[in-house]
């Protein structure tokens, strides 16, 4: 199995023995807790995964001279470069006057940055990659110029010796790899920013013991720690920069984006956690045969190097493979779509790089075929709060409802609480009046000039409204992306809202009982406030005869003082300024006249300034 990070997915079965062979495998009370804590305080190299070890390390490395250095201030110049000739052609022009030339010229300068970003990257390695690779999949919001420039650096990563593989495996696994394993292949299956992955064979005790054979075996770059902790310290600088920026800053916090994916990095490199995330994937999908994950080799494995079972398989993008064996491209494109949307609306756990790399389709005997996601380093975590919002969003869609998507935007934090969205809405309305339902391959026949008019119309409405980019929707944006790319490259005919339609039918269905028993409740108690009415209009008649209701006007008199005290005020200050001009207009014709008409301002100035409010 490989993936274009460097190897593969996590079992999220966590046994480490089974009785019998194959696929078998089961879920012990022991668990991934027990070894994780176990691996914290065991032999090697393993360290805490709270990132106690790493974060030290991390710290440290910024300071210190050399490469590390060197390579820091070279990303920086990089960044400053490209911040320099945006704030030129995307703010100083267009302020002069110029905006024709930034348009004309925007193309050609994108294509120009993603190359020279994609050599950077390539050259440096490390978390620059990572960036690439996110950049790569934003097809929604990146013209494909940029986008298929950066795609190659889901490959294009040059593989370490396998001398330096060998002393890093062997320092984690306290033996020699010729003792761990029977065999070992020294040419890597693939190779990523942060690791790469072998074939191996496990040696006779550990295969008896977890009754796999073939697997395949992850290890980190050596000096990846170093590499990570500069590449944080340049992208939270530039992430401090991007704060000064205000059409950067109203729409996103740049600084807390950098700090999410400084998390993700970290716990990337942390090998344990992904077989933690691993678990808790299998256990969501413990009931569906249509998904497979590889198991993990608990025995040969720490927070550096991964044993798991090879279930290498046809690639997900390798359309004439998949016809070969039979399988229908958009019926992968289905299931596919189907699987993702089950991890964002039901489990709130999120596959975030599933990349072609990272997931594989495997034939079933009799016909059919299953989803084997590997690689799950990389997780997004949907809380309950975002989960709703994303419901609600959804539903908007289905219903083709305009106000009803704004209001979900703004609880997932998309757009501002305040914003005025009257023009927003309408833009909604004729969005989906025009182009509600139809899926990328109609989008395609769509004659272009209705695009352009749609922009004409309602462009400055996108533009001026104050979107920001919510740090927690980093991950679930780009497996978002990841998966509609996916599946219009296996089906170009590929509908999203044929994939979304079942959840939406399903959450108004519970969002429909929902109200049902909301309406219940509310006539309840209606019913109870109009049961008891007769009674108490009954009795207040009653007091109201026997003279026992009084009313206490006292606030409201006082009330009304203050504001009559206030009325003088003014009136005061009116008549000031009346026989202030008046006085200073006669001063001249009429000196006597003048001076007393501008001492006599003096008594109504008093009065404005001093008088007491009543209490």
């Amino acid at each position: 199995m490989t993936d274009a990070d460097g190897g593969e997915g996590v079992s999220t079965r966590s046994a480490r023995s089974t009785t019998g062979g194959g696929d078998a495998r089961s879920v012990t009370g022991e668990g991934v807790s027990t070894r994780f804590a176990r691996s914290t305080t065991g032999e090697g190299d393993a360290r805490s995964t709270t990132g106690e070890g790493v974060s030290t390390r991390f710290a440290r490395s910024t300071t210190e001279a050399g490469p590390e250095r060197a390579r820091y201030r070279r990303i920086l110049a990089f960044a400053s470069r490209q911040l320099v000739q945006l704030w030129w052609f995307e703010l100083f022009l267009p302020r002069i006057g110029l905006a024709g030339v930034s348009e004309r010229s925007r193309t050609r300068r994108l294509q120009v940055l993603a190359r020279r970003f994609h050599d950077l990257a390539v050259e440096l390695g490390g978390l620059m990659i990572k960036v690439g690779q996110f950049l790569s999949s934003r097809l929604d919001v990146l013209p494909p110029e940029i986008t298929d420039e950066l795609a190659g650096l889901q490959d294009e990563v040059p593989a370490v010796p396998f001398a330096e593989i060998r002393a890093l495996a062997e320092s984690e696994l306290g033996a020699p790899l010729s003792q761990v394993y029977a065999w070992f292949d020294e040419v890597p299956v693939a190779a990523a920013s942060l690791g790469q992955a072998h074939r191996a064979r496990l040696s006779a005790p550990d295969a008896l013991d977890s009754g796999l054979g073939q697997v395949i075996v992850k290890v980190q770059r050596p000096g990846i720690d170093r590499i990570v902790a500069t590449d944080l310290a340049a992208l939270r600088k530039v992430g401090g920069w991007l704060k000064r920026v205000r059409a950067v800053s109203s729409r996103v916090d740049a600084p807390a984006l950098v700090e999410e994916f400084a998390n993700t990095s970290l716990e990337e490199i942390d090998y344990l956690h992904e077989a933690a995330s691993a678990e808790r994937f299998a256990e969501d999908f413990a009931d569906d045969d249509g998904i497979r994950t590889p198991a993990v080799v608990w025995a040969r494995s720490t927070r550096r190097v991964l044993t798991l079972e090879d279930v290498t398989a046809i690639k997900i993008s390798d359309t004439d493979a998949l016809r070969a064996a039979g399988i229908d491209p958009s019926a992968v494109a289905d299931a596919f779509a189907r699987a993702m949307f089950d991890q964002v609306f039901a489990h709130g756990f999120v596959h975030a790089d599933p990349h072609p790399g990272n997931v594989f389709v495997e034939p079933v005997p009799g016909g059919g075929f299953r989803l084997t996601f590997i690689d799950f380093g990389m997780m997004a975590e949907v809380p309950a709060t975002l989960r709703g919002g994303l419901r609600s969003l959804v539903i908007a869609i289905a219903t083709r409802d305009g106000r009803a998507m704004i209001e979900a935007a703004r609880s997932i934090g998309v757009l501002m609480p305040t914003t005025e969205t009257a023009e927003l809405e309408r833009a909604l309305t004729a969005l989906f009046d025009r182009f509600g339902g139809m899926g990328f391959g109609q989008l395609k026949d769509v004659d272009p000039r209705e695009f352009q008019d749609f922009a004409d119309q309602f462009g400055h409405v996108m533009r001026s409204l104050p979107f920001q980019l919510p740090e927690r929707l980093l991950l679930l944006i780009r497996a978002v992306s990841l998966t509609s790319g996916m599946c219009s490259a296996l089906d170009p005919d590929f509908n999203v809202w044929d994939a979304v339609e079942p959840y939406a039918t399903q959450l108004l269905g519970e969002e429909s009982a929902g109200m049902v028993q909301d309406l219940a409740k509310q006539a309840a108690s209606s019913a109870g406030i109009l049961w008891r009415m007769p009674g108490r209009i009954d009795s207040l008649l009653t007091r109201v005869d026997e003279g026992a209701v009084s009313f206490d006007t006292s606030r409201l008199e006082r009330r009304l003082d203050r504001l009559e005290h206030v009325a003088r005020r003014i009136a005061s200050g009116v008549l000031f300024a009346a026989l202030l001009v008046g006085g200073a207009i006669l001063l001249a014709p009429a000196p006597p006249l003048g001076i007393v008409l501008m001492c006599v301002s003096a008594l109504p100035l008093l009065h404005a300034a001093f008088a007491r409010p009543p209490r």
